[in-house]
């Protein structure tokens, strides 16, 4: 009997958690149909259009599938994409970085389809080691947590000012989602309502945070259901990692996992949500194809596909973002809207049109205008610069922000008799204290 007891607690401890996404393999075809069938029709549905844009504008570097950007339909309708970007909690705000994600996020909304923001609360404790030269500092759980609620909000307000496409009436909708059961309940319903023509209208959005399900998944389970499916090799062969075995301080295991951490977001959001693409910078590309692979293998479907932009680079080739004094962030409580505006404003001319392109939604055809202008008589200095820290400026930091930024600009001007009020010399005088602050500390 004792023996018996102990077999049954021991069976019980090492079953498989309830939450977990991978089901018994020979019912794998029939669970959550509807989510897989709209994710396999994406796959052959004509996505001219978002596709379209973003390579018109410069912000495609590669795609999983041409199919993503070029197959049609008969019946002429598109089918309506449900896509993704992470964002890791690495500090309490956004920086220029990750702008991209988020312009690219709001061009799929303006085309009629679903974008949905992935705050890495459980990845965001490891690090993505793309594009790094060492491991990244730990970061304890409470900061972990504080960053996340920070970026969540930061994110639901850059999202909420993407402008809709003149035609469009307001009919967008937007959540922000602490638990993942609501988008999975509501996920099928809004593909098919939303049925009919890319553009037709303002797409809505989502943010979701990985750690709501990554908090009840078992290594034993995770290493059993998901690890068996990914070869050591393949995962050897990324870039990203290639790089990093190859340099001085080498790559930890829990680093080198995070490709399969990502890859099992991408698979959960594609069965149980309707996610079916992934979009990131170019240095995402490994960790991207990890989850096509791992949907492909596991699920035994296709429809997922991925999308990378460039990252965003100055014509010298070093990053747009880092500068002496720090990174530019997004946030007001880290950078000021007067202090972003004015780095915007200060963008060579060699490089202003093609970040009108990428971060602004201007129309191709007023950018052309505005580039034929640097070239007549007359021309004064910087004026496309100063449009260019408008439009990026009131979609990160709203109206309100172009005006205290202009405000401030014009009161620094020498001469000038523009009156400052307090919360802008308040903001003015932070980011002198923390520009000091980062010298400091780069010491």
């Amino acid at each position: 009997m004792a023996s018996a007891a102990m077999a049954a607690s021991s069976r019980a401890l090492f079953r498989p958690h309830r939450l977990l996404l991978l089901p018994d393999p020979r019912r794998r075809r029939h669970l959550s149909a509807s989510a897989l069938a709209s994710a396999n029709a994406a796959a052959t549905t004509v996505r001219r259009g978002v596709v379209d844009v973003l390579r018109e504008r410069g912000l495609v570097e590669a795609t999983t599938s041409e199919a993503l950007g070029s197959s049609s339909a008969a019946s002429g309708e598109q089918q309506k994409l449900k896509v993704y970007c992470g964002f890791d909690p690495t500090a309490e705000s956004l920086h220029l970085g990750n702008l991209l994600g988020l312009v690219a996020l709001s061009w799929f909304r303006r085309c009629g389809h679903t974008a949905v923001a992935l705050v890495g609360g459980a990845t965001g404790r490891i690090g993505d080691p793309s594009g790094k030269s060492a491991e990244r500092p730990e970061l304890d759980l409470a900061a972990v947590v504080a960053n996340s609620d920070a970026i969540k909000s930061l994110i639901a307000q850059i999202l909420t000012r993407a402008p809709e496409p003149s035609h469009l009436a307001q009919s967008g909708k937007e959540a922000i989602l602490d638990k993942h059961e609501d988008a999975l309940a509501n996920s099928d319903q809004d593909l098919s309502e939303k049925s009919g023509n890319v553009g037709e209208s303002m797409g809505s959005f989502v943010i979701l945070d990985n750690y709501d399900w990554w908090k009840d998944i078992t290594l034993l389970d995770f290493l059993k259901e998901v690890g068996k499916f990914a070869r050591v090799g393949t995962m050897i062969a990324k870039e990203s990692v290639k790089k990093r075995l190859n340099s001085e301080d080498g790559m930890s295991y829990t680093e080198f996992t995070y490709q399969l951490l990502q890859g099992y977001d991408f698979l959960y959001m594609f069965k149980n949500m309707g996610v079916n693409v992934q979009i990131g910078g170019s240095d995402q590309w490994g960790n991207i194809t990890a989850g096509t692979d791992l949907i492909r293998k596991i699920l035994q479907v296709e429809g997922a596909h991925g999308l990378t932009f460039p990252l965003l680079l100055k014509s010298d080739g070093t990053k747009f973002g880092k500068t002496e004094d720090g990174a530019i962030w997004l946030s007001p409580k880290m950078l000021s809207p007067y202090k972003f505006y004015q780095y915007f404003f200060s963008v060579p001319d060699v490089d202003v049109v093609r970040f009108m392109k990428i971060l602004t939604f201007l129309s191709l055809g007023e950018i052309h205008e505005l580039e034929e202008s640097m070239k007549k008589p007359g021309y004064v200095p910087n004026t496309v610069q100063r449009r260019l820290a408008e439009e990026v400026t009131r979609f990160v930091h709203g109206q309100e922000g172009v005006e205290e930024a202009l405000k401030a600009t014009e009161a620094l001007r020498p001469g000038a008799q523009t009156q400052l009020d307090s919360q802008t010399i308040e903001g003015i005088a932070d980011d002198v204290y923390l520009q000091a602050s980062q010298r400091l500390g780069g010491l």
